[in-house]
Formats: C-alpha cells, structure tokens, sequence
C-alpha cells in the first residue's frame, strides 16, 4: 500500500547554495522555497502537494473527528458529562453539518491548473495527477452539496486583480442537480485515467471514483423522486431540489457504476470473508488493512509514528482501557441493536420477559442475543463478550427476589447482599450506571473500529486504524437499491443476499421481500456508524418523521421494528442484571430490562429546515447572488 507523505506549507530546500560575490548577493533568487515550476517538474513534489490535498479531504463522520460525529441520531448515547446535550436538546441548529469552504477548492482548482500547464511531467504522471486532483475536487463537492444542495460551481482559480470589482468573484449557486451532475461527469472523465488496482487504498482508482459515482447519483436519484414528498424543500431556482424526471437518469448511472466494480472491470473487490466466526469477520472489516482485505475501495488511513487517531481511546471499555480513566464515550443504543433481524428473516425486540410478563433468566449473559444478524456484535460489543481478550464487565446490579434492584454508584463501592456479611461487588465495572460517564449507560459498548492492538488506547499512541471512506459492501447495496427503484427488484435481492449471507442470513430474500423498508434496514445494519445515517435519512426525506421530536415510549422502541419510518428519537439501553434468590433455580442467572437513561431528557426533532443547512449571513454578505435555504 502506498503512503503519502504530507508537506503541509510548501515544499522546501534541504541545501544551500554557494558562497557569491557581494556584488552579486541581491541577484541570487530566493531558495527557501521552490517555485511552482520547479515543484511540478518532480513527481515527487508534486505528490508531496497532492498528499497535503489528500490529508485535508472532508467527512462528515471520520475516526480522526472525534466519537462525537458518531453519538448522534438515537443510534448511541454519549458517555461523557460534556456530551449530555446530544440526548438533552430538543433538535438541531439549521447550521448543524454545514461546509462551504472554497479555500480548499481554490487549491484544488490550482493544483489542476499547475498540473495541466507542467510541462516536464511524463504523460502517465500527470494524467494521473490530473484525475487525483479532479477526484478530490468531485469529492468536495459532493460533501457540500449533500449538505447545503446547490452551490457556486467554480473549476477555475481566478485571482483577485486589485481593481476593486469583486463582482466576478460573486458566483451564483448552481441547481443541485447541476452540482450532482458535475461531480458525475467529473468521475466518468477520470476513471480510465487512474489505476485499476484494488491493493490500492489511500490514493483515488478508478473504483474509487465509480464508488464515488455511485453513491453520489443514488443520492440525486433519491432526492427527486422522494423529494416530491416534501414540496416545501425546494427552491423555485432549483438551488434545492431536483425534479422528479430525473430520478431514473440517475438511479441508472448509480447502477452502472455500481455494476462496473461489482463485474470487476477496475479490480478485484469482493466482500471479506475469512473468519469462521462471522461477527469476527465484520470486525475485522475495519481493522484489517492487509492485501487480503479486498473490500475497502478508498480509505484514510492512520499510521503510528505519523497521523494516529483517539478513537480506541475514547470509546473502548472502561475496565478494559489503556489510558485507565478515559474510555466508554460511544454507547449504541438498544434502538439499533434491535433493530438487527433473526436469521429466520423476521424482526423482535429482545426477549427480556415470557407471554405473561414474567422475567426471562438466562444462564450466560450473551445468550439473549443469539440466532441474529452477525453485523449486530460485530457493530456492538454486548454484555459478556470480549475486548482484547477480556470479557466485558456489563451488569447494572442485582435483581432481587421481590423485584428491587441491589446496586452501587460505582464497581468500588463494596456491599453486603442481602442475608450475608460479606461485602462484594454489586455492580459492573463497565457500566452501566445512571450519570456515571465513561462507563456504558445503554449496556453496549461500540465495536466497529474498535482496535484491540495493544496500546492503540493510549493518549501518547492512539490507533491506527483506517476509515474506510468506500467499501464494496455499500457498492452492492448502492446496486441492490438502484434495482429496486428502476422496478427491478429480483436483481435488488441478488446484490441485497451476498451481503446478507456473509452476515449468517441465509434464507435467501425473493422479489417480493424486496421493499422501501428492506432496502433502510440493509444499509442501517450494513453502514450504521460509517457517516451514512443522516444523509440516508435527508435523501430518503424521512428524516422530520423518523425524528419528529415527541419522546420515544417503551412502546414505540417495541414495535414496527425494521420500518422505515419507525420513531427513533430518544436512545434506549438494555441493562443486564444477576438474579439474586438462594435456593432458587433461577439464582445466579441473568435478566434484561429496557431502560430510558436518566440523561435522556430530549427527543431528536428534525425540521424542514434542517434538510440543507443555513448559509451564513457573512456568506451572503459578501456575495449578494447567494439566495438562502427554505423554512429558515
């Protein structure tokens, strides 16, 4: 795998020139810095500028971010007394997940420029230069027009002339369609230009790009024809908004991108599949950067000694953590963990009480989770699993035989159960805790990029685990998708059952199980925590009724799982608890109980306003021709 070096100001000289003549001193050009001809004359160089590029690519959710990018949306809850306000606030800011950064882009655009005016590259360096640099530039784009829809398209670096005229800098923004439609073009322009090479990662391929293509003329697809659901999203400029005609042009080009890597006419992608233990294998997904894992397609990638990442850090279990206190921040809720089927192809909630409303007792703790989807604990570590080896010490205290809960404010505090005198642990070490932050208070703890290498939990260190940006499982779904929208569907469930088979569900989906449902729930249990949640949800325009703001009842936690418009607006924890009754069969076993943190005060309300996010009034200042979003 190629790793790219970054030079982050400029590319500078290591040695020095001879000794002049006074008199020839102020004629010596300057060498602190090399010139732009002389940087696009080496391939070298020009790659130690491309890599700069590279390192300052955004996403919207990535391990380098943070794990609070992830702690969103009712799929976890926040463990960490500074982070409350995600489970406390009663919806988003119209300027939440907004980018408009045209810095970057002007440096795209001159990369491009240099590239294409250098004139002592060889021409296989500076086509693929050239496709490096239009990749990066699409890429851009499509993360601001998933969140702000239609923006300037500018492709040029022009620079400021000092005439004080700025009016040929205040470009409109382009219909949302157009900018979709750039980054479309720009991807089929480059494919053929880059290499087919499936062991790369860090650097754009052609599948790289046509992953790109696929993603992004699904989202335009979807966002015209679910975008006449919500009139009201849309501007008469068509800035925001594409017209329902389009959608098939799209859905169609989403397909055949998608069919090119699937058919593999840019390299040898196929979904990992090693581990005999299937959730292992989904692990092993993320942590696996070795030759043998032919599913990622584009990646960021982390190195120690380089550019590592706190992930591990933040969010691996509390007992089991390398930095001691600093751990369990990302909880995923019981919302998401059910949500995952049993492998007979139905959906239900976990069975924590019989027919009568009696306590269900199980005599391990991971026994409640058996017969699902493998992408559940290979997504969420569960009670009574391991971490590095350990078993996780999930349990929040005794359950009485008169139904009262025995417990501690924390694993230390030592108590006498009842009827003994000797002082034991009455809760786990990991949680879960009402108010006790970096210990689980959903009763899970996050798997997925989770990196079990020693020290990789460590401030000093951190992990080196890559964010695998597109991966071929999401190209099977993207195809699986597009089908069905294009009426298709026994060609949905093809693609939609490789995925599946490798996560143990093997009684095949027909045509007829093929539905708008089926197509949320695979992505949800396939991508959750991998940045799509959002967006899925603005293209698809559910998200004002998935998070419509009213508190999510036991109820509604309980049913019409696996629907696509199912409440999901406050996340709720399944806490384990040891049966405590001497003499009885039952004692010693386990019980579950859904339970509510007590921080989850507020219910997730997503408004109209929300589907682009705000552009600042300084944006508008200065450029007049910028209209604003709609319903704000």
């Amino acid at each position: 795998m190629k790793k790219i070096f970054i030079i982050t100001a400029g590319v500078f000289l290591l040695t020095i020139g001879s000794c002049k003549k006074d008199s020839e001193f102020l004629d010596i050009p300057p060498i602190s810095i090399l010139t732009t001809e002389t940087t696009f004359s080496d391939p070298a160089l020009v790659l130690s500028v491309l890599g700069d590029l590279y390192n300052r690519e955004v996403d919207f959710s990535s391990l380098d971010n943070g794990w609070r990018s992830f702690a969103d949306f009712s799929e976890s809850f926040p463990s960490e007394n500074g982070s409350y306000f995600l489970v406390q606030r009663t919806g988003w800011g119209y300027g939440e997940w907004g980018l408009w950064d045209y810095g970057y882009m002007r440096d795209l655009n001159l990369f491009i420029k240099r590239a294409t005016e250098a004139t002592k590259l060889t021409e296989a360096d500076k086509k693929e230069f050239l496709a490096e640099g239009r990749f990066l530039r699409a890429s851009h784009y499509f993360e601001m027009v998933k969140r702000m829809g239609g923006v300037p398209l500018i492709t040029d670096p022009t620079e400021y002339d000092f005439s004080g005229d700025i009016t040929k800098f205040q470009t409109p923004r382009a219909k949302e369609s157009e900018v979709y439609d750039f980054i479309i073009s720009e991807c089929e322009a480059i494919k053929n230009d880059l290499p087919k090479n499936s062991n790369e990662k860090t650097r754009a391929t052609a599948a790289a790009a046509l992953a790109m293509e696929s993603r992004a003329a699904l989202y335009a697809g979807s966002i015209a024809k679910y975008g006449a659901t919500t009139p009201q999203v849309s501007l008469s400029g068509g800035e925001v908004g594409i017209p329902a005609s389009m959608a098939n042009g799209y859905y169609q080009k989403s397909l055949a991108a998608s069919q090119s890597i699937i058919n593999g006419e840019v390299g040898n992608y196929k979904l990992y599949q090693i581990y005999p233990n299937l959730a292992d294998n989904f692990a092993n997904i993320f942590l696996d950067k070795s030759s043998v894992n032919q599913e990622s397609i584009f990646i960021e990638d982390f190195k120690v000694g380089g550019k590592t990442h706190g992930f591990t850090t933040n969010d691996q279990p509390y007992s089991i953590s390398d930095e001691g206190a600093d751990a369990g921040r990302l909880n995923p809720s019981l919302n998401l963990a059910e949500s995952f089927e049993k492998l007979d192809n139905t959906f239900a909630p976990f069975a924590t009480v019989d027919g009568s409303g009696n306590p269900i007792y199980y005599a391990n703790q991971p026994d409640i989770f058996a017969g699902r989807d493998a992408r559940m604990e290979g997504t969420i570590l569960v009670p009574g699993r391991q971490f590095k080896g350990t078993t996780v010490d999930i349990w929040g205290g005794y359950l009485l035989a008169n139904g009262s809960i025995f417990t501690a404010g924390d694993a230390s505090q030592l108590k006498e159960l009842p009827g003994t005198t000797v002082k034991v642990q009455v809760v786990g070490q990991d949680g879960p805790i009402n108010g006790l932050e970096l210990r689980t208070q959903s009763g899970f703890y996050i798997r997925k990029y989770l990196d079990p290498t020693v020290g990789s939990g460590r401030r000093g260190r951190g992990s080196e685990t890559a964010f695998i940006r597109y991966r071929f499982g999401e190209v099977l779904l993207n195809a699986a998708e597009a089908s069905f929208e294009l009426g298709d569907k026994a060609t949905a469930a093809t693609y939609m059952n490789r995925v599946r088979a490798r996560a143990g569900l093997i009684i095949p989906l027909t045509a007829g199980d093929i539905t708008f449902d089926r197509v949320v729930h695979e992505r949800r249990a396939e991508l959750s925590f991998e940045g799509h949640t959002l967006f899925d949800m603005k293209r698809w325009r559910i998200a004002h009724i998935v998070w419509d703001g009213q508190p999510e009842s036991k109820t509604d936690l309980l049913t019409n799982i696996g629907k696509a418009k199912d409440r999901n607006t406050q996340p709720w924890g399944l806490w384990p608890y040891k049966y405590y009754n001497p003499g009885n069969p039952n004692n010693g076993k386990w019980v579950y109980r859904e339970v509510l943190p007590n921080a989850v005060t507020g219910s997730n309300r997503f408004q109209f306003g929300n589907y682009y996010s705000q552009i600042g009034d300084n944006i508008i200042s200065a450029n007049p021709k910028i209209v604003r979003q709609p319903n704000q």
